[in-house]
């Protein structure tokens, strides 16, 4: 015996606010699933994404600054001492590494006729060791000459050259060649004369990954120490590093924070996103409980209802296997409904997440992911009752309800 949906939608009309409910239950279910899927990917992807720098090899150690203590002569001296230490291969000075406290961020112009500060990244400000140390890499272009070197005078040392990031680079002048172009901040302009391999900024985002710049000279100190050594020697370096610099300069404050190798900062940067990805797992899976819940209750209830129906249906000749056909293109046509309602749900979502979250765009991929979702839910849930119902015997027909 063939479905008809006509059939069945005329019963559903008959079921007006039972249906609706639940419609309305899968429409909530669809948006909140489609951008809680999008957030998971995003913070997901985030925690796997590379620094661009050799993580395995490097141990950070942060100094807290009073602004009288950290003069640059105590600087050089401790740094001089963290070279001594057995194992530390290279040190370099800087004002920030990958995953610790966000210190250079400023805004420029990329057109020197422009009023505003249309671009923002972070500038990584170092001494000449820092390629070396951190392992960078060069794209195109070339790294920065003696003869360019920055002064730490003012909060972005002078220096008339800079090195960006490629793809940032690229963003920031899209359909032009980067080498060559000058931004403006700060009342100087700065040419882009080297293109390093993706650099991670200090607080890597979904919104905000590599966006980073670099400024290098011999006259730059920074309060963060980064130092180069092979994996199996981290702690043991980390340990001498601490000791060196307690014993020659017992005034200043090590920043405990963010002093550790790399890799552990890493994941301490992320144990909030682990916390937020676990949050999102639970979110989901509560709302497809609840939503196959609210299915599995709607269809066990009609299906209670309509026995003597579908008792009359089976002694004229319907098919245990029509039966079951029926319930789920019953429950096919609601969910498809709930669906078509909360794919527009799920964009107005995004946008209110968007204007004050800071959240990403989200792909209309999301959307027919969430759907098939929630169909699948649909048609499992709705099994067990409509299963129930196959197996109503016709002889049910003849009893009074």
């Amino acid at each position: 015996m063939a479905i008809h949906v006509k059939p069945i939608l005329a019963a559903l009309r008959r079921h007006r606010i039972a249906t609706m409910l639940i419609g309305l239950q899968v429409a909530l279910a669809c948006a909140v699933l489609c951008n809680a899927l999008f957030m998971l990917s995003n913070r997901l992807d985030l925690m796997r994404k590379a620094s661009g720098v050799d993580e395995t090899h490097l141990v950070v150690l942060t100094l807290k600054s009073n602004g009288k203590d950290l003069l640059p002569d105590t600087l050089l001296r401790i740094k001089q001492a963290l070279r001594g230490i057995a194992g530390v291969e290279s040190v370099s000075m800087t004002n920030a590494v990958p995953f610790t406290a966000q210190t250079g961020e400023m805004g420029f112009r990329s057109d020197m006729d422009d009023p505003r500060y249309n671009h923002e990244g972070h500038f990584y400000v170092a001494d000449n060791d820092f390629v070396a140390t951190m392992g960078l890499h060069l794209v195109a272009g070339r790294w920065l000459g003696d003869a360019e070197e920055a002064r730490s005078d003012t909060f972005l040392p002078s220096g008339p050259s800079i090195l960006m990031t490629g793809s940032y680079a690229q963003s920031v002048w899209p359909g032009k060649a980067p080498l060559g172009q000058v931004l403006y901040t700060d009342g100087a302009q700065r040419q882009v004369v080297g293109l390093i391999g993706d650099l991670i900024r200090p607080n890597p985002e979904p919104t905000a990954l590599y966006n980073t710049a670099l400024i290098t000279g011999e006259q730059v100190v920074g309060t963060v120490f980064v130092m180069r050594t092979e994996p199996f020697n981290r702690d043991k370096v980390l340990r001498a590093a601490i000791d060196t610099t307690e014993r020659l300069a017992p005034e200043v404050v090590i920043d405990e924070t963010y002093t550790d190798t790399l890799s552990a900062l890493r994941d301490a940067y992320f144990a909030s996103t682990r916390a937020m990805a676990g949050i999102l797992c639970g979110i989901i899976v509560a709302m497809m409980l609840v939503t196959a819940l609210g299915i599995v209750g709607l269809a066990s209830f009609w299906v209670q209802q309509r026995r003597r129906q579908i008792g009359i249906r089976r002694a004229i000749g319907a098919r245990r296997s029509d039966i079951l056909s029926y319930f789920q293109t019953e429950n096919f046509l609601i969910v498809g409904g709930g669906i078509a309602v909360g794919m527009v749900m799920a964009f107005v979502l995004n946008l209110v997440l968007m204007r004050f979250y800071e959240v990403p765009r989200m792909p209309l991929a999301y959307l027919p992911v969430g759907a098939v979702a929630l169909w699948l839910l649909g048609q499992v849930a709705v099994f067990g009752p409509a299963l129930r119902a196959s197996r109503v015997p016709p002889v049910v027909a003849t009893r009074s309800v």
